[in-house]
């Protein structure tokens, strides 16, 4: 389906607010270069067009909700969370279950410039590669339940969420790219890059959780 399908879905503005690319937690997944590694190696996706629902006083993790532009389903945003592992593994977007077809999501822009430097290597595997993909996906959704998933940002949580996320972007930006480009590894680079993703990750974390345990009891102004 187009993306001029997606464009022409119609919402009901009064019981949601519609996320695209311009709200700042989703300009933020596009901007940052340390997300390609989520989308490019773990299949983290955000899709294109999210909604919110508006009067309801639960958090926002539960209100989220994502469009299918093919067959209009709206489905419950917790069917792409990490308690039922469907978080990962979606590399080619967002799988409806409903209809078959692919939920169109945003790229970062440093996904997209490693898939079009690199492309030579993997663009003619790309066919089979997404028809294979796409042969397993109604597997992965036979048991699929939002009910009983817990917030995984209540408590403290979102600790364990920050230093993890910290840990992996200290192993990328101040280990492995340095290693791969010839630029000189110190204890000093080493000791740096452990307080900035530290308290990066952990500063990261705690923003995703106020945004995602906002509730909806005020009306949410539109993206």
């Amino acid at each position: 389906m187009s993306s001029n399908h997606t464009q022409k879905m119609k919402f009901e503005l009064e019981k949601y607010t519609i996320y695209t690319w311009k709200n700042w937690m989703i300009l933020h997944w596009i901007l940052n270069p340390g997300l390609a590694f989520n989308e490019l190696v773990l299949g983290q996706r955000v899709p294109k067009i999210s909604l919110i629902e508006k009067n309801s006083n639960k958090p926002r993790l539960e209100r989220m909700i994502v469009p299918c532009p093919h067959c209009e389903t709206l489905h419950d945003g917790r069917i792409w969370s990490t308690e039922n592992g469907m978080a990962f593994k979606n590399w080619f977007g967002l799988y409806c279950s409903n209809c078959g077809n692919i939920i169109p999501c945003l790229i970062n822009v440093t996904s997209l410039l490693l898939l079009t430097l690199t492309f030579p290597i993997w663009g003619w595997l790309k066919n089979s590669l997404k028809a294979k993909w796409l042969e397993n996906q109604p597997k992965r959704y036979e048991k699929i339940s939002v009910e009983t998933i817990p917030n995984s940002f209540d408590s403290q949580n979102w600790i364990q969420t920050g230093l993890t996320w910290g840990a992996i972007m200290f192993l990328l930006v101040s280990l492995l790219i340095p290693y791969f480009s010839g630029q000189e590894i110190t204890a000093k680079t080493i000791s740096i890059g452990l307080i900035i993703w530290f308290f990066g990750g952990l500063g990261f974390a705690y923003s995703l959780k106020l945004f995602l345990n906002k509730t909806g009891t005020k009306k949410e102004k539109l993206s």
